[in-house]
């Protein structure tokens, strides 16, 4: 089969997830998916709802239903932003750094070592990969000239 790029990223990706799920186990409290935006707000925190929402590529409402379990379990605090009444701002609690160092990390060099001890050229494939990203990264909306920035959330 003559897979084009983007279908083998996609791919990879669900695999990758795939892999993840099942190193997890049942001693894993968190999910894929929740260590990553737990990895992702470590990266850029304090963050909106919204920059978090675009960081992980996913729409404001969809980071809002993730964020409230992980609020619940103390790992994130999402408080109204002093700077703007009307955004929410997301940190990073200690619980939730400690369960990221413990789940998250050790899932990231798993694969990185699995994938060296197979001879896969990571640290290519990572760099790669990033300018890969930063290329299909759409550039900001351009505002008008005199026109005021739009307010999300």
């Amino acid at each position: 089969m003559d897979e084009g790029l983007a279908e083998l990223l996609y791919r990879v990706v669900m695999l990758m997830g795939d892999a993840a799920r099942r190193r997890s186990g049942p001693d894993r409290r968190l999910s894929p998916s929740q260590l990553r935006l737990l990895g992702t707000l470590e990266e850029i925190q304090p963050a909106t709802q919204h920059r978090l929402a675009e960081a992980l590529a996913l729409s404001d409402p969809a980071v809002s239903r993730a964020l409230r379990p992980l609020e619940a379990e103390g790992y994130v605090a999402v408080d109204v932003d002093p700077a703007h009444r009307r955004r929410r701002l997301v940190t990073l609690t200690p619980a939730g750094q400690a369960a990221f160092l413990a789940e998250g990390k050790p899932l990231e060099e798993e694969f990185r070592t699995a994938l060296l001890a197979a001879g896969f050229p990571y640290e290519q494939y990572l760099a790669d990969t990033h300018r890969l990203a930063a290329l299909l990264t759409p550039a900001p909306p351009r505002r008008a000239a005199g026109a005021r920035e739009a307010e999300p959330e």
